[in-house]
């Protein structure tokens, strides 16, 4: 018994370190499958299929961003501010009071109280002044018209606003772009009811335009990957190097009254886009092709569409004007900044730089095409417009 101990030990030990299983591996090797597909892409936007790679997981996901022109990070706006210097004029304003307003030839009638002329009540009233002239009997303005107005018929002073600018476009776009209109924040899908993003945007921040979805009757506009804003909300500039029926030179400004946007194209590429407010109801900027005819570094406007006057306005050096559409112009706004809404008689409205750099882009004869997407201004406005 004992002369066999040694030969049962070490069979022990080896059924301990080799098993069945693992002799038969270390026996039978296994054999690495065939490679059959192709190799992962890095991580990016492919347009179109790579002949070396497979676009999956995050270039998927990239690539489907792409095709609706969404890049991350976000690709920088090829625009410029045109330059606040832009806003600068020769005058001084002021915001008159609504009542009849007494006018004196000289300080000492006005102080005497000696009264020239009445100047009619009205709703809008903005006077231009040259001199400021405070002593012990008053304060006294010398106005456009030479004449002299007390202190207590004015208001307050007004200055010119440079807040808002339009852009100049460096290059052609493939998407659109715009405004926000007033404090908003993005949802993370289109529809009133989906989660909000956290991320807020102010008025007159710029954001892009990648589409848009209509949910429960409203629109929405992408702004970014998972982040959309409702269309009311931003005032959108699509390029359309489209010339207008009738226009062969390759200028022309078109001006959105759905959108209350302006554009500028030039040889037939969009090379300025700015905000405007046009007509309200039922003073509406009439849509049509129109010409500019006359162009004026200043000018005076007064009117009234009442019957009882109420709406009397009256403004003096108004900046930058170019008529249009009969009474209808093109002009630079000092005496509010309700860009991107309705705000004027029939007039297009913009910021005094956005209406400067017009004035010298534009020459006498260039096109105006006026139109609204949304068909709500009727075509048979009537001929009658005002700032």
């Amino acid at each position: 018994m004992k002369r066999f101990l040694p030969v049962l030990t070490v069979l022990f030990l080896l059924s301990t370190f080799f098993s069945p299983d693992q002799t038969a591996a270390a026996a039978d090797p296994p054999v690495r499958p065939a490679f059959g597909g192709e190799a992962v892409c890095l991580p990016g936007a492919y347009l179109q299929q790579p002949a070396d790679c497979t676009p999956v997981g995050p270039s998927s996901y990239l690539t489907d961003l792409a095709k609706s022109g969404i890049s991350i990070p976000p690709q920088p706006f090829p625009v410029k501010r045109i330059p606040a210097e832009l806003a600068s004029v020769p005058y001084l304003y002021a915001l008159a009071s609504k009542a009849a307003i007494p006018t004196y030839s000289t300080i000492q009638d006005a102080i005497d109280k000696n009264v020239h002329r009445t100047m009619p009540a009205g709703k809008t009233k903005y006077l231009s002044y040259s001199q400021r002239v405070q002593n012990a009997d008053g304060t006294f303005y010398l106005v456009e018209t030479g004449e002299w107005v007390r202190g207590e018929d004015i208001q307050s002073r007004v200055s010119p606003s440079t807040v808002f600018r339009g852009v100049l476009v460096n290059q052609a776009l493939r998407t659109g772009f715009g405004w926000v209109l007033d404090v908003s924040e993005s949802h993370t899908e289109p529809g009133f009811n989906s989660p909000k993003t956290g991320k807020k945007y102010g008025r007159f921040d710029m954001v892009w335009a990648y589409s848009i979805q209509t949910v429960d009757g409203f629109d929405w506009i992408q702004v970014g990957p998972n982040e959309w804003l409702e269309d009311r909300v931003v005032a959108r500039v699509t390029p359309k190097p489209v010339p207008p029926q009738g226009v062969t030179n390759g200028r022309w400004i078109e001006v959105n009254l759905g959108e209350q946007t302006l554009s500028v194209y030039d040889q037939s590429q969009l090379v300025f886009a700015t905000l405007i407010s046009s007509g309200v109801k039922p003073f509406y900027t009439r849509p049509g092709v129109f010409q500019i005819y006359k162009k004026l570094n200043v000018e005076q406007m007064s009117g009234t569409f009442e019957a009882d006057h109420s709406d009397y306005y009256y403004l003096e050096n108004v900046p930058w004007t170019m008529y249009f559409d009969e009474a209808r112009a093109l002009h630079g706004v000092y005496w509010h900044t309700l860009f991107g809404y309705n705000a004027s008689h029939g007039c297009v409205n913009l910021s005094i730089a956005d209406a400067r750099w017009l004035f010298d882009w534009a020459k006498s004869g260039d096109a105006v095409y006026v139109w609204d997407p949304t068909g709500k201004t009727p075509l048979d406005v009537k001929s009658a417009g005002g700032p």
